[in-house]
């Protein structure tokens, strides 16, 4: 593909006659014009994504939320009730930042409590506001349990239905942006929910690392390396099989220099919890910290490549004639 002096996007021509080729007078074949991708009258295609920074961090802080009740049942299975009521903790954080960043986002408060009024199995939008508003619900009776002593049978239920719902919790906004029409969403729709799912056990199990002596950390600091190694796998992963096209807006810009910091974040930070966070504290606390931002940025890359992808119509139309052509051999074979 290449680049006019207008900055529209052409189909590379790889025979006259694959494009419809007319003979000269002499029988040679003649090019015509490569095809072009066009917008519609200098509109997009696309109408660009309309979230601003709080949807981002309401990915991670989801995410947190709903791994690390699944750590803290975990860890109380284990019988580690310090790791379980650290993991506590980080889960009600997140589930308190949570709300207000969706609902800073909606603009009205009223936003939210209009999507509680009706459920949708079919909007991942309305089953993650209602997934929310009963883990947030469901964790602050289990942390009230566990720090008050109150409520002892329902505090018990509550922990479990607290880590229950932690799962869609940290993977229903891959869901959620691979719903749109988005090229670099959808199209990794089904690689997602593995990059969140991965990036929501780092960040659970960092910071559980950060808040836990070492000693009763361990479940957590390899829920953190091994949360870091495979959100790093799973997002290279996911760019393969989007292949190098549809990778472009992963790997440029502002996106790819956030997904680069994250890598190296992620990185040192899996490096220096394996290896020095066993023993000090100060260590673990560091290597947690280079986790969690390692986490945030690759949810922030996640989420600004959605920008350029909207813009550019080739990321639209391209894809769709790969298909047509795909459908088109299958046809005549």
């Amino acid at each position: 593909m290449s680049e006019s002096r207008s900055g529209r996007y052409y189909q590379p021509v790889h025979s006259a006659t694959q494009q419809g080729g007319q003979p000269d007078g002499r029988g040679q074949v003649r090019e015509v014009p490569e095809e072009e991708v066009r917008n519609y009258y200098g509109r997009p295609v696309l109408k660009e994504p309309t979230w601003e920074w709080q949807i981002p961090l309401y990915f991670f802080t989801g995410g947190l939320a709903g791994a690390s009740a699944g750590l803290a049942l975990a860890a109380r299975l284990g019988g580690n009730d310090m790791l379980a009521r650290r993991a506590h903790l980080a889960a009600l954080a997140g589930a308190g930042v949570s709300p207000v960043l969706l609902i800073w986002d909606l603009g009205r408060p009223e936003r939210f409590y209009e999507m509680l009024r009706v459920f949708k199995p079919t909007s991942p939008m309305s089953v993650g506001t209602w997934v929310l508003s009963f883990f947030g619900t469901s964790t602050v009776l289990a942390v009230a349990h566990d720090l008050l002593g109150v409520l002892p049978r329902l505090g018990r239920i509550s922990e479990g239905v607290s880590a229950l719902l932690g799962l869609p919790l940290a993977t229903y906004t891959a869901v959620l942006i691979a719903d749109t029409s988005v090229p670099v969403w959808h199209e990794a729709r089904r690689d997602l929910p593995l990059v969140f799912a991965a990036s929501s056990a780092a960040s659970a199990g960092a910071a559980a690392a950060i808040l836990t002596p070492v000693g009763d950390a361990g479940p957590a600091r390899r829920l953190a390396v091994g949360g870091a190694l495979l959100e790093l796998g799973a997002v290279e992963f996911m760019k393969r099989r989007l292949g190098k096209f549809l990778a472009e807006p992963y790997e440029e810009g502002k996106p790819g220099r956030s997904d680069k910091l994250s890598k190296a974040l992620s990185g040192i930070g899996a490096a220096v919890t394996a290896f020095a966070g066993r023993k000090s504290r100060t260590a673990a606390v560091a290597g947690g910290a280079l986790i969690l931002a390692g986490a945030v940025c690759e949810r922030w890359s996640i989420y600004e490549a959605g920008f350029p992808s909207s813009r550019d119509p080739k990321y639209t139309v391209m894809p769709q004639r790969e298909r047509l052509r795909d459908r088109d051999g299958a046809h005549r074979g």
